[in-house]
């Protein structure tokens, strides 16, 4: 089997191992270091946001990690070679697609914080004296302290939405993005990237569609297209449209069902959401793989052992 088709064969055998970096997360450094340590890890994917400087940071940290993979494979150990990269669209407002901000003039001066407490990516700071450097910085061999800083770090924020009802003062607001097609995808999927997650929801065949028409030019270089949606009234009927719309494929095709997104990290429970879903869909009998989203962690797949639903 060639490096290439390493992933797909994890697919295949029911192992699929992806990193989801965040669709809206942009610390270069962070991703370049991630990248680094889950090539290491041996996964079979590296999901990033779908702009240029995160994708040349991922493939930086994939290269970096490449060399001691050809070592541990000349030695004889079982070492996977370099996964995919694959970059994350949307069709339309999602909250994968956002970041949260707020005017930290406007905060009251005895305030708890409890959105910095909460923050799972340490994207809300106050009188931090730099983003990046938390004290000094060197120019020309002089040390001088940088302005201080309060509010967000939009680089680091991907949009989880957990500081917004703790704020006292409801003051915290999010702004969605949407991608143009036509201008982001030849901008993104000419930078060598393996596959593409589209993030999508019922009732967006219209945007879907357009969003499809733009990707299309760039299918024959793609080992993967993975479609992402949460639940909704009519899921089935709408995922079935969308298989109508994107087949035939000339690569794999994933189903990842976002049971409750972006959740995984707050309580073991959540991991029922992600599982029901995926029960749902695999019930569907739809062409291509299901993976899970938006729920899982440690307890899914226990859980889905116990169900019957892994190989």
């Amino acid at each position: 089997m060639t490096e290439q088709n390493f992933p797909l064969c994890s697919l295949r055998e029911g192992h699929w191992f992806k990193l989801i970096c965040g669709a809206s997360f942009q610390h270069l450094p962070t991703i370049r270091y991630l990248a680094l340590a889950y090539t290491l890890a041996g996964a079979d994917c590296i999901d990033v946001a779908a702009d240029p400087a995160v994708i040349s940071a991922a493939q930086a940290g994939i290269e970096m990690a490449t060399p001691l993979i050809e070592v541990a494979q000349q030695q004889g150990f079982a070492v996977k070679a370099r996964p995919w990269l694959m970059v994350s669209f949307n069709d339309g407002e999602d909250p994968h697609f956002r970041k949260a901000e707020f005017e930290a003039i406007a905060c009251p001066s005895n305030c708890a914080r409890p959105c910095e407490a909460i923050c799972p990516a340490s994207a809300i700071v106050f009188q931090s004296t730099s983003p990046y450097h938390p004290h000094f910085t060197s120019v020309s061999g002089l040390t001088a302290a940088l302005p201080a800083f309060s509010g967000v770090l939009a680089d680091r924020c991907y949009g989880c939405g957990r500081c917004l009802p703790v704020c006292p003062i409801q003051h915290i607001s999010t702004r969605s993005y949407v991608s143009t097609p036509q201008a982001i995808a030849p901008l993104v999927l000419q930078s060598g990237v393996d596959a593409i997650e589209i993030h999508t929801q019922v009732g967006r065949l219209d945007d879907f569609q357009r969003l499809w028409a733009a990707i299309v030019p760039y299918l024959s270089q793609l080992k993967l297209v993975a479609v992402s949606c949460p639940d909704g009234e009519g899921l089935l009927e709408y995922l079935q449209a969308i298989y109508t719309i994107i087949s035939p494929l000339p690569c794999a095709l994933i189903w990842q069902t976002d049971g409750r997104p972006m959740s995984g990290d707050i309580g073991i429970g959540t991991t029922k959401a992600a599982i029901k879903l995926s029960q749902k869909v695999l019930g569907a009998k739809l062409p291509g793989y299901v993976q899970l989203a938006g729920g899982t962690n440690h307890h899914t797949v226990p859980k889905l052992r116990s169900l019957g639903l892994l190989q």
